[in-house]
């Protein structure tokens, strides 16, 4: 047994008697694809009014028991994280940025009314499963191990109030490419729908948010896109993020432009890292409002270069093409730009121990 640190826990670890075989996994870790392949174990730890945290488990990854009238099936009081753990070059196991993960993952708890769990906590939770589970991290460029901690609020009431019971889980899934296109850029639709308002859980990572994404998002692939966009609720005229990734814009000037967090935005951690990245390669940087009528002006015009998502699933992802109801327009040449290719090759080397981490990004896993 471990102690996590930061909330007096003593971690049980409870055997598994059914793991998947060494055959089972190599065929899986030969094609993961994304999201639909899990590990053999997983993490819980519980949370009761009065309590606070106790019971932190690491055991099989198993379904989980709730009560028909558990708060989370009815009020929605759940938050999530995604971050990933990657083979290094001296065949070691590393982190990204667990702490912004844990950061972040308890500014979501806060807008949900949910209690903290202590960053220490959350990232001693994540090293466990990954500890554990290493075997299911796959090889090969874009390969890495996805991990989803989440919390749900577990107490058996149909009372409008915050719940005073909740259950934080972790899960990992050996992950590849997000994007199966093969494209050498992805194409998106502009949405009607809204993704988020002002004062709204727009920069909370909840499952509602991504509940309100699903139809827009089935309507640009039913149109053939790789995405949806969104634009801000007030106007409908200012560019906020795709439906998990945030954007970024590249100028014939070598300006690059991501759009300002205004509460409506999910702050991203790759996000975050770029705009390091980018000033430490002396380009200019603006965090600010940029208009869809713009974005197609700049793009006819040659000023707009290129344009990238990011997130942590999708990485850095050129764009190509963008489609709404008033027509379409293509980015440069329609492929992934110099700009968009170099910064994602300074991010994944340092992801993969290749760069020297200037900023205690990475996190290693004995």
């Amino acid at each position: 047994m471990a102690s996590l640190a930061g909330a007096g826990l003593q971690f049980h670890t409870i055997a598994h008697h059914t793991s998947v075989s060494e055959d089972a996994r190599a065929a899986v870790l030969a094609n993961p694809g994304f999201g639909t392949h899990f590990t053999d174990h997983m993490v819980t730890i519980e949370w009761t009014d009065g309590r606070g945290w106790h019971n932190a488990v690491i055991g099989p990854r198993q379904p989980i028991a709730l009560d028909p009238a558990a708060a989370v099936l009815h009020y929605a009081q759940e938050i999530f994280e995604g971050l990933k753990a990657y083979k290094q070059t001296d065949a070691s196991i590393a982190l990204f940025r667990p702490e912004a993960n844990a950061a972040r993952f308890n500014q979501s708890a806060q807008r949900l009314a949910m209690p903290e769990l202590p960053e220490a906590v959350f990232v001693e939770a994540v090293e466990k499963l990954v500890q554990i589970d290493r075997a299911w991290i796959p090889d090969g460029e874009g390969a890495s191990l996805y991990l989803r901690p989440f919390m749900i609020a577990t107490e058996a009431f149909l009372g409008v109030r915050p719940a005073k019971q909740y259950k934080f889980i972790v899960i990992a899934s050996p992950a590849g490419y997000y994007f199966k296109s093969g494209a050498p850029a992805v194409s998106i639709w502009v949405s009607d729908y809204t993704r988020a308002a002002p004062g709204g859980t727009g920069a909370a990572k909840c499952g509602g948010n991504y509940a309100a994404s699903l139809v827009p998002q089935a309507e640009a692939i039913a149109r053939g896109h790789d995405q949806v966009v969104f634009l801000d609720a007030a106007e409908h005229k200012w560019i906020e993020e795709l439906g998990g990734m945030n954007l970024y814009f590249v100028f014939d000037d070598g300006t690059l432009l991501t759009p300002s967090l205004t509460g409506t935005i999910l702050p991203g951690i790759t996000r975050d890292s770029l705009l390091t990245l980018a000033r430490e390669e002396g380009l200019k940087v603006e965090e600010s409002r940029y208009s869809l009528d713009q974005w197609r002006a700049d793009a006819g015009s040659g000023k707009l270069v290129e344009t990238f998502a990011c997130g942590t699933a999708a990485v850095v992802t050129p764009i190509g093409k963008v489609t709404g109801r008033d027509g379409e327009f293509t980015i440069g040449s329609g492929g992934s730009g110099q700009l968009t290719q170099k910064l994602k090759a300074k991010l994944v080397a340092i992801q993969r121990g290749d760069a020297q981490d200037k900023h205690g990004w990475i996190r290693k896993i004995s």
